[in-house]
């Protein structure tokens, strides 16, 4: 079944919908080699004294000091199993040759790996289905290994619609219009025995990336049972003027300044290198259409590299 919802979502209705339909992954009991770099699922005591919180990732020093006061386990919760399935008929494999119409496969590999940078463990799936039939199959064969289901189409081609089709056959499908630049439609619902979530992203691999990081990331983090779940966000003045849609929020890949009190847009924002260059996203509410230099806004920080 679909749902259709007619008008655009914002960015906060969609995320809450979001984590209606994930929650944290039952904790278990992990050796303390294999527990590094999950989520500590309870507080750790050392007799009377609390000396690891709840929530935290399990780091090296960590595993030191639970060696320290004789533990050989710690109560973890298991990173979440991600299977990242792009579907289109003219994707090509890198490192093959393109012919006619053909475009190299790209967000598989740039999700899957973004999922992984999130703690979830990700599994790479390309598939060129004919139909529904030979779409759901492949998707039927994932859910067994997965927590969570993230898939992708083409650009420009009626992919979105073969997917949305597919997955109303598996489970109960919302369809949304997101109000952000350069986006457009997703699905979030679930699907199979299990009721798996799952998310279908754009077919632009950078519209896909930056709503994976607005959606997909905190999913991950929560089913982690993660104590932040959100990219630290801080705010920081422009260093030139910037231009918006009205309507919808846009968010821009920017370089952040090392004293976090200046950002810069990068030029050239359709290009796929900009994910790579920038540190930081410029977050723009729906109402700003243009935005001076000096003007503050709200960055969010994908990592501390800065110019």
């Amino acid at each position: 079944m679909v749902l259709i919802m007619s008008e655009q979502i914002r960015v906060d209705e969609f995320l809450t919908s979001l984590l209606t339909i994930c929650r944290p992954l039952a904790s278990f009991e992990m050796p303390l080699l294999d527990a590094h770099g999950a989520t500590l699922a309870d507080d750790v005591y050392a007799g009377e004294r609390l000396v690891m919180h709840s929530g935290v990732r399990i780091r090296a020093t960590h595993i030191g000091l639970a060696a320290s006061i004789g533990l050989g386990h710690l109560p973890t919760r298991p990173h979440p199993r991600v299977v990242v399935l792009s579907a289109g008929s003219d994707l090509v494999e890198p490192g093959k040759l393109l012919a006619g119409n053909e475009e190299y496969e790209t967000n598989s590999w740039l999700l899957t790996t973004a999922v992984r940078e999130a703690g979830a463990v990700g599994y790479r799936v390309h598939s060129i289905p004919d139909d529904e039939e030979e779409l759901k199959a492949v998707i039927e064969d994932q859910l067994v290994r997965a927590d969570l289901v993230v898939v992708s189409g083409e650009r420009g081609d009626d992919s979105f619609d073969l997917i949305t089709r597919t997955l109303s056959t598996l489970g109960e499908i919302t369809t949304v219009d997101l109000a952000v630049e350069n986006s457009g439609r997703h699905n979030f619902g679930q699907i199979g025995p299990d009721r798996t979530p799952v998310v279908t992203l754009p077919g632009d691999p950078i519209a896909a990336y930056i709503s994976l990081e607005l959606f997909v990331r905190p999913m991950i983090r929560t089913m982690l049972g993660s104590g932040n779940i959100h990219r630290p966000c801080v705010r920081a003045r422009l260093e030139k003027s910037i231009a918006s849609t009205a309507g919808a929020r846009s968010y821009l890949r920017a370089f952040l300044s090392e004293d976090s009190k200046l950002v810069r847009v990068i030029p050239d924002q359709e290009e796929l290198s900009t994910l790579s260059d920038a540190n930081a996203l410029i977050a723009i509410p729906e109402s700003d259409t243009e935005l001076d230099a000096g003007a503050e806004v709200n960055v969010v920080v994908l990592r501390r590299r800065y110019f």
